[in-house]
């Protein structure tokens, strides 16, 4: 009786120094919600959508309404000119013998139509592109929520396992209390030598020391969830409920094939969008068929006798601005830089050597998976032995404590015999422990490898 009071002082701070229970589920679902590199990852495939609707709307023709009203004057002269950098004037008028300043109010005003109405499939292609981009961005976000789920359930089972091998670790220190107050009481009647009693001393320090390594280990497996979940710092008890059942995926032995994996899905993604863009680089080789049509309409504030008689303007504005002559135009054109097919070339052979790249990336990640998914299954079973075993290596080393440490107060045995059937006990609860938590660090590596976290998700 002694012994079991000593031993629930000890458990009680243990119980009560961690904060708030967390379920694995509520934690999966609150580092879904903070967690920044997911929710970016989310906007990013938001815009590429909006990039979809961009280019399909590229395909529209170009209409332009354009106004100017001016006041300058029009001297004109016979020669070439060319209007480099846009710094040209059009000033029109006839070649006058001499200089003037006449200066009146001009206007122009036009409507131009331009579409680019066959590009030898260039334009639907820039859409394939943006599609495959789109594509790409929702795997991307897809996977990066999958890894995150798979990364926030590994956290949470390391925390877990870590709480309850400080439970264990709590208890064998409080054994090793014990036996050091019983080897105390009987070197002090003589008993037995003085050596035990500091023997019995060595042992309980080592117990703290390994103690405090484990509330340590706590600490940080921790600060790593509270990283994960992306909330303020705080204390994390584990539902501990969780591991002292089979998971029921394990007991029906469901099996994955992996296609699914939205890994294997985002890698497979990069491939498709650079595959579009050297199809896309290849329609560059063709030329472009345009339809055009202009409206414009004029004014001007010299009459048309100017030429002969210099006097015949006016500087009234509205006069000036005042539309008198229009023009309209229409046509069809075709364009073909042929310089473009040996540029375009160079884009396409690169472009390809990219996607071929990105084929051996994909490779190199789909033999991964299966490897971790045929490592998952060994797994599950080695686990699932160790979990039928656990339960008979504590209750034999709980045997054996009992035995030895009933032999050494009745002067049977020494203490070296019961230091090693504590030591054994000790090894035995947390062989357990982290017995107990493999069985779902399997399934947790199982569902990675298949990329059906739901296999996991569902068991909680």
């Amino acid at each position: 009786m002694h012994a079991k009071k000593i031993m629930l002082l000890f458990l009680l701070p243990v119980m009560y120094t961690y904060g708030q229970t967390l379920t694995l589920r509520d934690a999966i679902d609150t580092g879904m919600a903070n967690y920044g590199l997911v929710k970016a990852k989310e906007k990013y495939a938001q815009a590429s959508n909006e990039t979809v609707k961009q280019v399909k709307r590229d395909y529209l023709p170009n209409l332009n309404l354009s106004a100017q009203q001016d006041y300058g004057t029009v001297n004109g002269q016979n020669g070439p000119a060319y209007g480099f950098g846009g710094l040209g004037v059009a000033s029109s008028g006839l070649p006058l013998a001499e200089q003037n300043w006449n200066a009146a109010f001009g206007a122009l005003y036009l409507v131009n139509v331009n579409w680019d109405f066959f590009t030898f499939g260039r334009t639907k292609q820039r859409i394939n592109v943006a599609k495959a981009d789109a594509e790409r961005q929702q795997k991307d976000f897809e996977q990066e929520q999958f890894q995150q789920k798979v990364r926030i359930a590994g956290a949470y089972l390391n925390l877990l396992a870590s709480q309850r091998l400080v439970i264990s670790q709590q208890k064998n220190l409080d054994r090793t209390i014990v036996v050091q107050k019983n080897a105390a009481v009987r070197v002090k009647n003589g008993l037995l030598p003085g050596v035990d009693s500091t023997l019995a001393s060595a042992e309980v320090s080592r117990a703290k020391i390994s103690l405090n390594q484990l509330k340590e280990q706590v600490k940080m497996q921790n600060a790593e969830l509270v990283r994960l979940l992306g909330v303020e710092p705080k204390d994390f008890a584990a539902d501990t409920t969780m591991v002292v059942r089979i998971p029921k995926a394990i007991l029906t032995g469901e099996s994955e094939t992996g296609e699914q994996n939205p890994i294997r899905l985002f890698y497979k993604s990069r491939v498709d969008y650079s595959a579009q863009q050297q199809k896309a680089f290849s329609r560059e080789y063709w030329p472009t068929f345009s339809l055009f049509g202009v409206f414009q309409t004029r004014a001007s504030g010299f009459n048309s006798n100017y030429a002969s008689d210099q006097t015949s303007y006016t500087q009234n504005y509205w006069d000036g601005i005042n539309p008198t002559r229009q023009n309209y135009l229409a046509g069809v054109g075709v364009t073909w830089n042929l310089t473009n097919i040996m540029r375009s070339s160079k884009k396409v052979s690169a472009q390809k050597l990219i996607t071929e790249g990105l084929q051996e990336e994909y490779k190199a990640v789909d033999n991964q998976l299966k490897a971790q998914l045929d490592a998952a299954n060994a797994r599950i079973g080695f686990a699932m032995q160790n979990y039928q075993e656990a339960p008979r290596q504590v209750s034999a080393a709980q045997q054996a404590y009992v035995q030895r440490t009933t032999l050494y107060r009745n002067g049977l045995t020494n203490l070296v015999d019961v230091t090693q059937a504590l030591y054994t006990l000790n090894r035995a609860e947390t062989d357990r422990d982290v017995i107990y938590t493999n069985v779902w660090q399997a399934l947790l590596l199982k569902a990675a490898a298949s990329g059906d976290i739901n296999l996991f998700i569902n068991e909680l």
